[in-house]
């Protein structure tokens, strides 16, 4: 455990607008915003790259339920 970030089982203490009780699994959701609601380039590129890592059976539409 890096004590500079402490965590109670492998999260992240509760800390600002983070709480580690709405924890749960997203697969294929990704999200990224600039905490004081400013427009970057970085925040374009950062959102391109979620949706390159996406690429796994639900958000390739290999599902084999649908």
């Amino acid at each position: 455990m890096n004590m500079s970030h402490p965590s109670v089982n492998g999260k992240p203490v509760k800390q600002g607008l983070y709480d580690p009780k709405n924890e749960h699994d997203a697969c294929g959701v990704g999200f990224v915003a600039h905490i004081k609601n400013r427009k970057s380039h970085d925040i374009v590129e950062k959102g391109l790259e979620i949706l390159e890592r996406l690429t796994h059976r639900g958000a390739a539409g290999a599902d084999p339920r649908e």
